[in-house]
């Protein structure tokens, strides 16, 4: 089984990677388990770290067509779709996160399209789908109401990923990630990176500033949690999705100053002062008008997770991703 991964040097991209690669097996376009022979990680840098020979690495425009249709030939059977331009980027370059996030989607959808195997395809999407006057908890049938241009090219991905499944040019799944905390590494460019930001810098001992309100609402996913509802995404049947090959993921609804609060019961208060507050009104209304909270019932009854508080996200960063103790 041959499994296309664009985005695969990224930080989702590089652990779905190596957990195919542990799982060693995945549902085929049939139904049926069978053994992964090659997983092409696709990005416009190299991924590091992998020595499997079971693992191609190639660099790449995502939005180039020539170079797709060398990536995306007809014996892949599965594409995880996890390239994009973030939120914060994409707002402030409007044609480069049309290009990336909605053209370069389009195309693909389209190669697989041409190719004639009917490849499965999980899509990462975003909560940024809804804004405005929201309900204090969106439902499934909440309406997609996107503010903003990040949240407007998912959105349109979304349908165009239902409409190819209808027609059975592609197995779509488009799911609605929560945003990700904590991520490892550097900061991006995406509005809600401070939620990783305001963990990750102070248990290194650096200073990290909170650009919202602590009363602000984020609806979060650990790594784990997230990568687990991926390859869920793929393995159920997509029938059973509905008409609407989009769904919210289940994820956890907290403020601002309570993960704060979680990073000082689990590291020490000292941790939580090299935080600082300094609102930045385009940031802060851009998260506030994303939701905080989901009643994901279509999600739960699939059988994807969720994480139960935000003490264990930190322990589990902690665990996982620090070489050094707090």
């Amino acid at each position: 089984m041959h499994i296309l991964i664009t985005g695969g040097a990224g930080f989702l991209g590089a652990k779905l990677a190596r957990q195919l690669l542990a799982r060693g097996k995945l549902i085929d376009s049939s139904g049926q388990p069978k053994a992964i022979s090659n997983i092409t990680l696709f990005d416009r840098v190299a991924a590091q770290g992998f020595n499997d020979a079971r693992v191609t690495i190639r660099v790449g425009d995502v939005a180039d067509f020539e170079t797709m249709q060398r990536v995306l030939t007809p014996e892949v059977q599965s594409v995880f779709h996890l390239a994009a331009i973030v939120s914060g980027e994409a707002e402030s370059d409007f044609d480069l996160g049309m290009r990336i996030n909605f053209d370069a989607t389009r195309q693909l959808l389209e190669i697989a399209r041409s190719n004639g195997n009917c490849p499965r395809i999980v899509f990462a999407s975003s909560v940024a789908v809804f804004g405005g006057d929201l309900p204090l908890q969106v439902l499934d049938s909440t309406a997609v109401t996107p503010v903003g241009s990040y949240g407007a090219q998912k959105a349109m991905a979304e349908l165009l990923i239902t409409d190819f499944s209808r027609k059975g040019f592609i197995d779509g799944r488009a799911i609605r990630v929560p945003t990700v905390s904590v991520r490892p590494g550097l900061p991006n460019k995406a509005a809600s990176s401070f939620a990783s930001g305001i963990i990750r810098e102070p248990l290194n001992r650096m200073p990290a500033i909170c650009p919202v309100a602590p009363d602000t609402r984020v609806w979060l996913t650990s790594p784990r949690s997230a990568l687990f509802n991926l390859v869920h995404a793929h393995e159920i049947d997509g029938q059973l999705l509905g008409p609407s090959r989009a769904l919210n993921l289940p994820g956890l609804a907290t403020t601002v100053q309570e993960m704060v609060n979680a990073l000082g019961r689990v590291a020490g208060e000292q941790t939580v002062s090299y935080i600082r507050w300094q609102e930045d009104l385009a940031i802060s209304r851009l998260i506030r008008s994303w939701p905080g909270n989901f009643l994901s019932t279509r999600a739960d009854a699939l059988g994807f997770v969720r994480d139960q508080n935000f003490d264990d996200v930190v322990r589990a960063y902690m665990d996982e991703e620090m070489t050094s103790t707090v």
